[in-house]
């Protein structure tokens, strides 16, 4: 069976779990929060209802995919969309009020102060096997919630001797009642916030099963440790557990490249939002599919605003046969002949891939390069299979960095890792360094006024 992420209705997050002042804490919501977690029934709704604030528009429903995208635009992909939020990213134009930066940041700590809370009601957990799974799933979320806004609000890993720039508040207890709420959790370095993230998910690694059916398991937490060492550029870690997911027997990569994008469930998908006609990130104001897609339907209309379109230079830069410009590229509705659209978010219901088996290649691929070494495979041999798969030619001779970086761009394009990379590999976009303070997002303003002790991000 194959781990994923399970979409679910926020009423559940909101009728189980208490609100920091960031989330406009209410006396009748802290009473509740009080009497909430009392069995294992209301813990384990709690978890679900963390799921659920993941697979939001503000979170891996969209924004943690399209605002790395639009951060790297340069020569890659054209925002020509209304919302101005959106266009501020892509332009390096935001400020302090910009609403994007805002959503997620609430967003995330929600579901943060939620699995706090399942950590501190763990005691009313009985069954020893699902008082295990039930804190392992709540240090993941913590942990990938934590890593995801440290690389957005704080100057990369690597921009300071030791990393001692400011990263993210890390919020370790439940806000339960108002005088919790007003707790002013000051901001922890970011080598303190790749430490804490390191923890969560190496015990989330070790309290989760091998599969946990729909939700985490000890797998999904080793593909994103993987992730996690890979932007420290600490690639003997990267490689272990990148290496761990590929040899655990539980995933195989698909035959197409079109696979993971057009189904459910694929044996390549690692973590993956379930959505479905109903229940999904968004279909007009909200969702990869209404931003990324351009699609004329029978009735004269489309699916999709049009709103993200790809830079020709960019389209041009695949080898003419290779699927992923031929399957998963297309001229779209709008715009003319050479105006093209990513081909991977085509159904406002279908699921959403957050991490899968070929980037576990790639980054395995990447480390033993680094490393000198050919633990799995070779890294000439990894890249091949995502290329062969793709029905592109071998390569040959020595491998070098640059082509696994672009091997990265090519099979990994528009699923929020393009920042990032831009960042790990300390490279640019546009006129803007790696280290700029101008790829850095702010902290939102109303966060600032109510908690004095976090000190604002350069320029804002």
């Amino acid at each position: 069976m194959k781990k994923k992420l399970m979409l679910t209705s926020l009423a559940v997050v909101l009728s189980l779990s208490a609100c920091t002042d960031k989330l406009e804490l209410q006396p009748r919501q802290s009473i509740d929060a009080a009497t909430a977690l009392s069995d294992a029934q209301a813990v384990e709704s709690a978890i679900i209802g963390s799921y659920g604030i993941l697979g939001g528009g503000a979170l891996y429903g969209t924004n943690f995919n399209l605002l790395s995208e639009l951060q790297g635009s340069e020569g890659y992909v054209s925002w020509r969309g209304t919302f101005a939020s959106y266009r501020e990213v892509a332009n390096k134009t935001y400020t302090n009020a910009n609403a994007e930066a805002q959503r997620t940041w609430l967003a995330a700590y929600g579901a943060i102060n939620n699995v706090n809370g399942v950590l501190n009601a763990l005691n009313v957990v009985t069954d020893a096997d699902q008082k295990s799974t039930l804190e392992g799933e709540a240090r993941f979320i913590r942990g990938i919630l934590f890593f995801e806004l440290v690389r957005y609000y704080a100057l990369p890993w690597g921009a300071t001797s030791g990393n001692t720039q400011l990263g993210i508040p890390l919020v370790l207890t439940p806000s339960s009642d108002v005088n919790q709420a007003n707790t002013q959790t000051p901001r922890s370095t970011v080598a303190q916030t790749y430490t804490q993230v390191i923890d969560d998910l190496t015990k989330a690694a070790s309290l989760l099963p091998d599969d946990n059916g729909t939700r985490a398991d000890r797998y999904t937490a080793l593909a994103f440790l993987a992730r996690v060492y890979l932007q420290q550029g600490n690639y003997a870690a990267a490689l272990a557990a990148a290496n761990s997911v590929i040899t655990s027997g539980y995933y195989r990569l698909n035959p197409s490249v079109t696979s993971i994008f057009r189904n459910r469930n694929t044996q390549e998908s690692i973590f993956e939002i379930q959505q479905n006609d109903q229940n999904n990130a968004g279909t007009a104001n909200d969702g990869l599919t209404t931003f990324y897609a351009s699609i004329p339907t029978a009735g004269g209309g489309r699916i999709g605003r049009s709103d993200v379109r790809i830079i020709s230079t960019f389209v041009n830069s695949y080898a003419a046969t290779d699927a992923r410009r031929t399957e998963l590229l297309y001229v779209g509705a709008l715009g003319g002949a050479s105006q093209y659209y990513t081909g991977k978010f085509t159904d406002f219901g279908a699921n959403i891939p957050v991490i899968r088996l070929a980037e576990m290649y790639l980054i395995r691929a990447e480390a033993n390069l680094q490393l000198g070494s050919a633990t799995g495979a070779s890294p000439l041999a990894d890249v091949n299979l995502i290329r062969a798969r793709a029905g592109v030619a071998p390569l040959t001779g020595t491998l070098t960095l640059a082509q696994i970086v672009q091997e990265r761009r090519w099979e990994l394009a528009f699923e929020g890792l393009r920042i990032h990379d831009i960042k790990r590999l300390r490279l640019s976009t546009g006129t803007f360094a790696w280290n700029a303070p101008k790829l850095v997002f702010p902290i939102p303003k109303r966060e600032i006024d109510v908690n004095p002790a976090i000190v604002q991000n350069e320029g804002y």
